[in-house]
Formats: C-alpha cells, sequence, structure tokens
C-alpha cells in the first residue's frame, strides 16, 4: 500500500483513475452475458492485464472489478454464495498489480433492483449486500471505497452506511446524470443539488458523477454547476466521462471519442474542479494515457 493516505494524495492534486473494465474485457476474450466478476476467479490474469493497462497508461488508482459483486448482483448469475471469494480475488489482485505506489479502491456498483415501495427490494437486505461486499473487500489492503452508477440517493446512502459499518477507510460516491431539459438529473429524478445536500454530509472523501448520456461538451458545463455545490460543502469533485455520447449502431452504443479528443475535454473538466479523474463507457488505457500526458504534461 502506498505510505500516503488515500484522502492526503487527493488534497495533493489530481489522481487519475482508470477506465472503463468491461469492454477491455471483452478484448481480451470474455464473452458477453457472462458474469465479468467471476473472471477474478476464473481467469485472474485477464483481469490483471486491464488492471496493469491502466497503470501503465498513467492512472494512479485502480477500481477492482467487483461493481456487481453484491450477493443481489452475482445471485443472477447464480453466484451468490462466492460473494467473498469474488470480491477477494479481485481485491488481491489488485493489490498484487498495483505494487506499493499505486492505489486501489473497492468497487461497488448500483444493484440494478429498486427499493420499496417502488420495488420489492428491502432496505435491511441491500444493506447487508453491501455490508458483505465491503468486508471481503476491505481485508485485503486496499486504500478506499468508490460506490459508483448512483441514480438514487437512498441506495447511494444504504451503501455509505453499509461500508463505513465495516471499514474506516475512505468512501468516494458517483452518480449518473442525464441531461433534463435546462438542468441535470439521475434516472430517479436527483439533481446535484439534493445529491450534495444528503450525501455530503455522511463523511464523504469526495463525491461526482460518472457515466450518463452526456455530451463532453455537457460533461464540462455539469462539471461547472458540481464542482461549485462540492466547493461550498468541502469536497472534491470525481469526473470519470464516458468516451462522448454514444450513438446506437446496429443495435450496439457505440462511443466514437478519440483518446485526443477525450484528453481535450477532460482537460477542461479538470481546470473547472475535478480532483479525480478517470473514465468511463468506451474509455480505454489509451483515452487515460492521453488524458494525463495532456494534463501532466
Amino acid at each position: 500500500m502506498p505510505a500516503k493516505k488515500l484522502t492526503k494524495r487527493i488534497e495533493e492534486g489530481i489522481l487519475f483513475l482508470d477506465g472503463a473494465m468491461g469492454t477491455q474485457l471483452f478484448e481480451r476474450g470474455a464473452k458477453a452475458g457472462i458474469c465479468n466478476e467471476n473472471l477474478n476467479v476464473e481467469s485472474p490474469e485477464m483481469v490483471a492485464d486491464v488492471y496493469r493497462a491502466y497503470l501503465d497508461a498513467g492512472s494512479d488508482a485502480i477500481i477492482t472489478n467487483t461493481f456487481g459483486a453484491t450477493r443481489i448482483g452475482l445471485n443472477k448469475h447464480g453466484l451468490g454464495d462466492k460473494v467473498s471469494q469474488i470480491n477477494i480475488a479481485a481485491a488481491q489482485l489488485a493489490r498484487k498489480t498495483a505494487g506499493a505506489d499505486k492505489y486501489v479502491l473497492g468497487g461497488l456498483g448500483a444493484c440494478g433492483e429498486l427499493l420499496e415501495p417502488y420495488g420489492t427490494l428491502k432496505e435491511d437486505e441491500l444493506r447487508d449486500a453491501f455490508a458483505q461486499q465491503a468486508t471481503a473487500l476491505s481485508s485485503c489492503d486496499i486504500d478506499g471505497f468508490i460506490i459508483e452508477t448512483m441514480t438514487a440517493v437512498e441506495e447511494a446512502k444504504i451503501a455509505i452506511e453499509a461500508i463505513k459499518s465495516v471499514s474506516e477507510l475512505p468512501v468516494l460516491v458517483s452518480m449518473s446524470f442525464d441531461r433534463a431539459g435546462d438542468g441535470f438529473r439521475t434516472m430517479m429524478g436527483v439533481d446535484a443539488e439534493r445529491a450534495v445536500s444528503e450525501l455530503s454530509g455522511l463523511g464523504l472523501a469526495g463525491m461526482g458523477f460518472n457515466c450518463g448520456t452526456l455530451t463532453m461538451d455537457e460533461y464540462i458545463e455539469f462539471t461547472g454547476i458540481f464542482s461549485k455545490l462540492l466547493k461550498e460543502a468541502g469536497l472534491p469533485l470525481i469526473a470519470e466521462t464516458n468516451a462522448g455520447k454514444p450513438e446506437l449502431i446496429d443495435g450496439q452504443a457505440v462511443y466514437s471519442l478519440s483518446p485526443e479528443e477525450f484528453a481535450v475535454k477532460v482537460e477542461v473538466i479538470a481546470n473547472a474542479g475535478a480532483s479525480l479523474i478517470g473514465g468511463c463507457c468506451g474509455t480505454t488505457p489509451e483515452h487515460i494515457k492521453a488524458a494525463v500526458d495532456r494534463i501532466r504534461g
């Protein structure tokens, strides 16, 4: 583990995260429809190769391949009894690949189901699932947690509370926003003001956004809004943009923004106030490298 704590490192300047995981696994031979998280156990070298590619590109931190590795997510693949095995494998692999100088963040994602009364998922069930995952990840010398692609503040709160019930490591939270009229909201109608108001007082190490359907110029606009709110709250901003807005080609979402174009826009986002910068859908190690090279010169 790095000698410098993650929170201290964030205070000292931009920290680069990694980019998309799923598409990189597909490029290395993973089949569509499988449980990507189970590759931590079944094909660890494939996962390690993705970690390594982002580290070589200049990422300061990598996120474990555990986005859907709660009991709720793994049950969809008949793997609900392997929560600890899959998460521990991912975190140990990330720690080994990152070495002593780079950071490892335990990744938790939105569960993909709706809480009561909108759906059938109970709060206690979700909290237990996140706590179980966080317990496994925190046993493996990670440096912190990142909760990503949240659309409901209720789920984000539960994830934060669950992590903090089993670990004292720093927690980052990222939500997914889309254009909504003249502003920006998540799929569940949450705007930046509400997200910051309800989550910033929960002892977080940072907040921000990832994924969504925004163009790079819309990400830049949104960064200005979110950055101002977080500055008032005393929190650093996380920005993990897609490689531009997806286009639907032959039924597939295609991200066509080049690494060079991505880097130009990301530099603007950094200048607008982002402290932690990474990539989401469509980004590659080449996109991260271009951004690191441009911003760090």
